[in-house]
């Protein structure tokens, strides 16, 4: 196994502001962006070549990461004019693959963050002699996926899309995002138009008798795509709790960038992040949270489960929790805001300006 596609053109929509100017896989989380952890991932698995499917803010992935040597990988970028889906993006990029058409191909999601054992499933879909493997996952409520029921060889039956009533929840898997294909596979995707692997692919070689192969391994898994996940996923890889090579430092309750500033007497606990040039003040509390690079927190603050973007700032006494504020946002001392709101990029909110309980 030595090829991989890692698909990374999503615009990030559910997770905006924080992906206004930065695309999703390039937001960091434990201090590096996320996708330094998957591309670590898959070259401590043994994978050597990596094409990535661009398509969002494409421009930015090759300044940072170059030819992939620093992580002891050989990277290619493929930019998608138009969105072509996720198998459109796959077939996009076949050209710059090497292997052969028997040979297995690892395809992963640029906002899945997973303790899945890449290996584990490589070897299944050798051993199975399976034309795709998907890596499942099991989940308690499985209403927000497609199911992907297996037979006792674990072979898949079915594709269901999102179930909703009771009857229709024949299983607990699901598609969590990872694939092996068989190189030939790939090259029967059209080309020149948008096609879902989910939707279209799967089912219709399904439906033509083709094999695939179910890997269940509910290692930690955990889709990035709104706010509060982005921020959990973080503070789990901070805490240890989801595996990578690249958290730039050991594992505990806090990661503190070198060129930060905090005060000796600020808490920073449940993994939390402070990144680069980012200042932290005095009695300030921060649990579970991300800063990112040049954020300030001023004195006695209050900052839970939220994402503080880059170069923003935080008022005196200001509450925040389970938020995002975007890039550049300034908020005022002594404002509160709760529970899934959203701060614009630059936006300036005065002295107590938001609040959820009395001034007095």
């Amino acid at each position: 196994m030595t090829e991989a596609i890692l698909l990374v053109g999503g615009k990030g929509t559910r997770l905006r502001p924080l992906t206004v100017n930065t695309p999703k896989p390039m937001v960091p989380a434990a201090g590096v962006p996320f996708l330094t952890h998957q591309l670590a991932r898959a070259r401590a698995a043994g994978v050597e070549h990596i094409v990535l499917a661009t398509s969002y803010l494409a421009e930015v992935f090759e300044p940072h990461f170059g030819d992939g040597s620093d992580l002891g990988l050989s990277l290619e970028y493929v930019t998608e004019e138009e969105p072509l889906g996720t198998g459109g993006a796959i077939r996009n990029v076949a050209s710059r693959l090497h292997s052969g058409p028997d040979e297995p191909v690892l395809i992963f999601n640029g906002d899945i963050l997973t303790g899945l054992d890449i290996q584990a499933l490589v070897s299944t879909h050798s051993s199975s002699g399976a034309d795709v493997s998907l890596h499942l996952t099991r989940v308690e409520d499985p209403r927000a996926f497609g199911l992907v029921p297996t037979d006792a060889t674990g072979r898949v039956t079915a594709f269901l899309e999102k179930p909703q009533t009771p009857e229709e929840i024949v299983t607990d898997q699901i598609n969590a995002g990872a694939y092996v294909f068989k190189r030939s596979v790939i090259d029967s995707i059209p080309t020149g138009r948008p096609v879902s692997v989910e939707r279209e692919t799967f089912p219709e070689l399904l439906s033509a008798g083709a094999h695939l192969q179910g890997m269940v391994d509910s290692t930690y898994w955990l889709d990035l795509g709104t706010p509060q996940a982005f921020v959990r996923g973080s503070a789990d890889l901070v805490l240890g709790r989801a595996p990578s090579p690249a958290v730039p430092g050991r594992c505990g309750d806090r990661l503190v960038l070198p060129s930060a500033r905090v005060a000796p007497d600020a808490k920073l606990t449940g993994g939390t992040v402070v990144g680069a040039d980012a200042v932290v003040g005095e009695g300030a509390r921060l649990t579970g949270s991300v800063l990112l690079a040049g954020a300030v927190v001023e004195p006695g603050a209050v900052i839970t489960d939220s994402l503080i973007g880059a170069g923003a700032r935080i008022g005196a006494r200001t509450v925040v929790s389970g938020a995002v504020i975007g890039d550049g946002a300034r908020v005022g001392p002594d404002n509160e805001l709760r529970e899934g709101v959203r701060v614009w990029c630059d936006t300036t909110l005065p002295a107590g300006a938001v609040r959820f309980s009395s001034d007095q």
